[in-house]
């Protein structure tokens, strides 16, 4: 239906374990799609790479945000305490006419080692940029 197989996808009520080694039960389903990482950064392109992997086709867009919840998550890790990132008119126009909720997490340079001492854990993942949906 979206043109392309998903990078991480589950059914709801699929069970988990923490990185504490806690079993937990997912209360929606979900599917995800990961962009390639870029250095330095380029949330235009990335969000461009996810969608033409997926289908262009309004309708399927149309029908799957009536039924669930549409977001592309991105997490934007800075190297310095002011940055800028840009998305171009292409690009929103693109999220919009498929009824794509943008969601941005930025971290600091501070935030950026503690995560990443935290994913080296084991068990621990990086999910990187993806773009997910869940039943409503």
């Amino acid at each position: 239906m979206l043109g392309c197989a998903p990078t991480k996808a589950w059914l709801k009520g699929h069970v988990e374990v923490s990185m504490s080694g806690r079993d937990f039960v997912k209360k929606a389903g979900g599917w995800l799609l990961h962009a390639s990482d870029t250095e330095p950064e380029n949330l235009d392109g990335q969000v461009s790479e996810l969608l033409t992997k997926l289908t262009s086709d309004l309708r399927i867009w149309s029908a799957l945000a009536q039924r669930f919840q549409v977001d592309l998550f991105c997490g934007w890790f800075m190297e310095g305490s002011n940055e800028g990132v840009s998305i171009s008119t292409a690009t929103m126009r693109a999220l919009g006419e498929r009824g794509i909720e943008l969601s941005l997490d930025i971290y600091g340079p501070d935030s950026k080692s503690e995560l990443e001492s935290v994913s080296a854990q084991p068990g621990a993942q990086d999910d990187g940029l993806a773009a997910g949906g869940q039943a409503a």
